[in-house]
């Protein structure tokens, strides 16, 4: 297949958000990406207006000092605000939202009203139930219309989202629950996937929940509930009419609590502040170029950071969230992408390469679609070039980013050529270096983020955030303090950049981290397995991260059927979606003289 390069043309680059913001000022591409580094203060103050940030009271600036040293501030200091407000303050309540279907070829329609109605109902309920600001709220669910009303509910009343994803087993949600400190869980019955049921309710009550709100996948609840939880309908009817006041504080004050897998122990736990939000819709403005009254639609799971992204990126730009609910795997999915006018597709490299080899796209009319974006994982080049013809040769916005920044670092953009698996420019707001085995900067390497970052973490629930993100990283080139980030990432010749996953510990399976501990653990609890290392490697030329075990057996055990049980247990205890590529039994492993497995040099040798 001929790969081919996007270029827009000079009319519709003038047409982009970032193309009216260049007219304007006088500036290249790469000259108002330098403004945006070199001046925050310019560049933030602009995106705050633009994106309508509805401030009970204004910030006293864009940063000032918050430690002695440089990457230690305070974003928008003196700010009050609900995140929330703003995604319908100053909007038409007529103007489009959400648009869900559900694979029977219906699309139904909530306007701005409609969806702050609901967000409401769930934040009176939430009240009346005695639940206020700083509460951990957990949300086990499908990516819903109902679960994005419960989400902004939560956030409403000040409360604070926990994000689980729907496809975890008991001991991940336990671990969750744990170190989030929950006091409440919305979750479903079950999840219907096709003519299969799969048990949702009863995982959460096997990880030891607290107080249940229990949704119905049918509309008619098919499992009993233990004593103190609560049925959806009763939840709501329980609340008192009318729409509360929005919880108004600081714009540091937490709002999500999200989860992303470090190399060893439990997953860090990232809180994002009223500020993540902002750096979501602020990359969606201005390198997927959202704009008012166009449907967006990205297939992804409140667990994910993409979930809690989509609402954000889409509401706070005057956009319409397009949420299927069934398996974006089917054509069913594809005509409703065709009859929700979708102008914007996201996607995991994945998924794009199990559409090309199901043929479920076929006969479908992707024509609305204007742009796609992809995240997740490293994208094959031949999977993106497909996709793209698929819609009469639109680009796609590749976009690398992660939990703890609330959006990406480097991307693509609407005003620039677009190559299918490549990056063309850093974000707005970021710059980076690309730090070779000596730390020094380089063509190719691990990615150095030039610290701070707006809406990037600046604390962890259950970690040391200096230690793990600052902690022996080498100053940049100008003595910039660096940010960890543990991407591999290669400057091409032609100046555009492409991903080779991860160069630390933490792996990308399915568009979700996790750490080779927490899979090495699971194995390595079969019989048959003395010890096992778990890593990573990319197929030739790119494309989603493949599991590979590397095993040492036990004495007296033999390789047959390891593979199966070893997928077995993975699917049990941790992730369904975590599929295992290849097994290779060993006599030993690499060892570094501390008695550290040395993954690193696995992974050179089998890639």
């Amino acid at each position: 297949m001929t790969l081919l390069t996007w270029a827009p043309s000079p009319q519709a680059a003038a047409a982009t958000n970032l193309g009216r913001w260049m007219h304007q000022s006088q500036l290249s591409l790469a000259g108002l990406h330098a403004l945006s580094v070199d001046q925050p203060e310019v560049y933030w103050a602009r995106l705050l207006k633009v994106l309508r940030i509805d401030f009970a009271t204004a910030p006293e600036a864009i940063t000032k000092p918050a430690g002695t040293r440089p990457h230690q501030v305070h974003w928008l200091p003196g700010a009050e605000l609900n995140i929330v407000a703003s995604c319908f303050a100053d909007r038409d309540p007529e103007g489009l939202a959400l648009l869900r279907g559900d694979g029977d070829g219906q699309v139904q329609r909530w306007s701005r009203a409609e969806l702050r109605r609901r967000a409401a109902a769930v934040a009176q309920g939430l009240k009346a139930a005695g639940y206020s600001r700083g509460d951990a709220i957990a949300i086990d669910l499908p990516m819903t219309a109902d679960s994005i009303a419960i989400y902004l509910g939560i956030v409403w009343i000040g409360a604070v989202v926990v994000s689980i994803a729907d496809s975890f087993q008991a001991a991940q949600i336990a671990t969750r629950l744990r170190v989030s400190e929950a006091v409440l869980v919305f979750t479903q019955d079950q999840i219907l996937r096709g003519a299969r049921a799969l048990p949702l309710y009863e995982r959460v009550c096997a990880a030891d929940a607290p107080k249940t709100i229990v949704l119905s996948a049918t509309g008619k609840r098919a499992v009993a509930l233990r004593s103190g939880d609560l049925d959806w309908d009763d939840f709501l009817a329980a609340g008192a009419a009318g729409e509360p006041a929005f919880s108004v504080g600081a714009a540091d004050h937490p709002s999500n609590i999200l989860f992303s897998s470090g190399t060893t122990g439990d997953p860090k736990a990232i809180p994002w502040t009223q500020i993540t939000p902002i750096k979501a819709a602020a990359d969606a403005w201005a390198h997927h170029d959202h704009q008012p009254g166009e449907v967006i639609a990205w297939p992804s799971n409140l667990g994910w950071m993409m979930g809690p992204w989509l609402i954000y990126a889409s509401l706070l730009n005057g956009a319409a969230m397009a949420i299927f609910e069934g398996s974006p795997l089917s054509a069913a999915f594809a005509r409703f992408v065709a009859a929700a006018d979708v102008a914007m597709l996201g996607v995991v490299p994945s998924l794009v390469k199990a559409w090309r080899s199901s043929g479920a796209l076929d006969g479908a009319d992707w024509s609305a679609i204007r742009r796609f974006s992809s995240t997740g994982e490293a994208s094959q080049p031949e999977d993106m070039a497909w996709l793209m013809e698929r819609a009469g040769g639109v680009p796609v916005i590749e976009y690398c980013g992660g939990t703890e920044l609330g959006g990406g670092y480097i991307c693509g953009s609407m005003v620039q050529p677009q190559r299918p698996g490549c990056f063309s420019t850093a974000v707005m707001g970021c710059r980076f270096y690309l730090l070779d085995d000596d730390g020094s900067a380089g063509s190719a390497g691990e990615v150095g983020l030039v610290a701070p970052i707006f809406g990037a973490s600046q604390q962890l629930l259950n970690s040391d955030h200096e230690a793990v993100y600052f902690a022996a990283m080498p100053a940049g080139p100008n003595g910039e303090v660096l940010r960890r980030h543990g991407d591999f990432i290669e400057a091409l010749d032609d100046g555009f950049w492409r991903a080779h996953g991860r160069v630390d510990d933490t792996m990308n399976l399915g568009g979700i981290k996790i750490s080779s501990g927490e899979l090495e653990r699971v194995v390595q609890t079969l019989a048959a397995v003395h010890e096992c290392a778990a890593i990573a490697t990319s197929p030739i030329g790119g494309g989603p991260s493949q599991l590979v075990l590397v095993v040492v057996l036990a004495d007296g055990a033999t390789e047959q059927g390891l593979i199966d049980a070893a997928q077995a247990a993975i699917r049990n205890q941790l992730n369904p979606l975590f599929k295992i590529s290849t097994l290779i039994t060993r006599d030993q492993l690499p060892r570094t003289a501390s008695n550290k497995v040395m993954r690193r040099v696995l992974r050179a040798e089998l890639t």
